[in-house]
């Protein structure tokens, strides 16, 4: 592991040293930044963003990390005793540390899944509906009459646009609670 102190960190990144902090960092398994600045801590998740291609996930709980939870991709506040700021800021908000395991591995491998066969259902749904209109306009040629009355293409965008969502956030569940906090292999799979 590498430990950079707050100072330290302020002079490599003034430096001009950031490069060869981030080369260090990828060899190593964790990275600890202590005692460091609201700004520097935003710096530090900024240049991860710009070198890395990684996505960046920021832990905090307090007002102090505003601004690294803003510069992450994602964000994470805990509610706690420093306060609500980083929760106001954050893209997910949990109550305790210990929820972090639950939020990542089980919600997230579910969101996953779930927008990705949304993704595709909404695909489908568009190149079913627009062929439909497409292949109309040989029939009545291409005089620009319209198959499907207005309010009924407006029935059905609402419909099919809000019900499968509805149905698969609450349903769709495709591996139990238990095994993805067991196996925490599967969160890499599903990506």
């Amino acid at each position: 592991g590498l430990v950079i102190d707050g100072g330290t960190l302020s002079l490599i990144l003034q430096g001009g040293l950031a490069g060869r902090l981030v080369a260090l960092a990828r060899r190593c398994r964790a990275v600890l930044c202590c005692r460091c600045t609201p700004l520097q801590k935003g710096s530090v998740v900024r240049l991860v963003r710009s070198q890395l291609p990684a996505m960046t996930l920021a832990i905090g709980d307090g007002a102090n990390d505003v601004s690294m939870i803003q510069a992450a991709d994602v964000g994470i506040g805990i509610s706690g005793q420093e306060g609500m700021q980083a929760v106001m800021a954050s893209d997910f908000a949990i109550s305790r540390f210990k929820h972090l395991k639950k939020l990542l591995l089980v919600h997230g491998h579910w969101c996953y899944a779930r927008l990705a066969k949304m993704v595709i259902y909404f695909f489908y749904k568009n190149v079913s509906y627009v062929n439909l209109l497409f292949w109309y306009q040989f029939f009545c040629s291409f005089s620009g009459s319209t198959m499907i009355d207005y309010w009924q293409m407006i029935f059905f965008n609402l419909f099919f646009t809000s019900v499968p969502p509805i149905l698969f956030g609450v349903l769709d569940k495709d591996v139990s609670v238990e095994t993805l906090l067991s196996l925490p292999e599967l969160y890499k799979n599903g990506q």
